[in-house]
Formats: structure tokens, C-alpha cells, sequence
């Protein structure tokens, strides 16, 4: 297999434990954000958000992916070291944005998009999600 279809699998599997694991770490962190959620209810806000955000969550996960895999055959190193510093990196860039989530959301308020901007449970969450992602993703391009 190409090394950039295996790193664009191993980003979507690794987007589907995080979004497997939601449940779980929601009882964890008492916190009920959901992933899932933010995606599907920005594409539709009918019936079929739940499938959206699912077919969203794994394109960001493939991407992910091969954007991580371009920055692999850049630094190189080791793969799996890299994926989890990639994950976490990507995770302190981006977390800022729910400030624009918090407010512009077409479903902000909604059960699963509490506010999260000013909120150590999500960040603790979020933290969570892209620890296991990184893991994830950096055992199945380790292979």
C-alpha cells in the first residue's frame, strides 16, 4: 500500500476512535460535546446530521492524515512520536476557534455544542480526543 493511502486510513481510523469513544469520554469529563455533532449540524440541521457529521469527522480524519504524512517526509523521525506532537500541535492551534464556534454556530446551544471557549472540561476533552488520535494514528503509520 502507498504510504499516503495508508496515512489517509490510518487518519480516518483514527477519526473514528475518537468519534466512538465520545460517549465515553463525555462520562468521563462531564462534559456532553460532541464532534460528531459540531459537523453534522453545520452541514444539515435535519435528521441526518448524526451520518453527516460521521462522513465529515473521517474526511477530517483522512486528511489529517496526509497532512501529517507531508510533514512526516519533511522532518522525518519517528512516525509515531510525530503523530502524537502533529495531533497535540494541531489541537493548541485550533482550540481558540471555539470562540467562533461558541458564537456562530448554527446549532450553538444545542445539548451537544455547549459552550466550550472558556470551559477546562473541553479543553480537557479535546486534549483527550487528540491524544487518541495521535496515538491512534501514529501506531497504524508505524506498520
Amino acid at each position: 500500500m502507498s504510504p499516503w493511502l495508508q496515512a489517509a486510513a490510518a487518519g480516518a481510523v483514527a477519526a473514528a476512535v475518537w468519534g466512538l469513544l465520545e460517549p465515553l469520554d463525555q462520562r468521563v469529563f462531564r462534559f456532553p460535546y460532541s464532534d460528531i455533532a459540531l459537523l453534522g449540524k453545520l452541514v444539515t440541521r435535519g435528521p441526518a446530521w448524526k451520518q453527516a457529521g460521521w462522513i465529515v469527522h473521517l474526511a477530517n480524519g483522512a486528511i489529517a492524515g496526509l497532512v501529517f504524512w507531508a510533514v512526516y517526509e519533511w522532518l522525518g523521525g519517528n512516525a509515531f512520536w510525530l503523530a502524537v506532537s502533529f495531533a497535540m500541535i494541531e489541537h493548541l492551534l485550533t482550540y481558540p476557534l471555539t470562540m467562533l464556534t461558541d458564537r456562530f454556530h448554527p446549532a450553538r446551544g444545542a445539548p451537544e455544542l455547549p459552550p466550550m471557549a472558556r470551559s477546562g472540561r473541553a479543553f480537557a476533552q479535546a486534549t483527550f480526543r487528540h491524544l487518541v488520535f495521535g496515538v491512534v494514528l501514529g501506531l497504524l503509520v508505524s506498520l
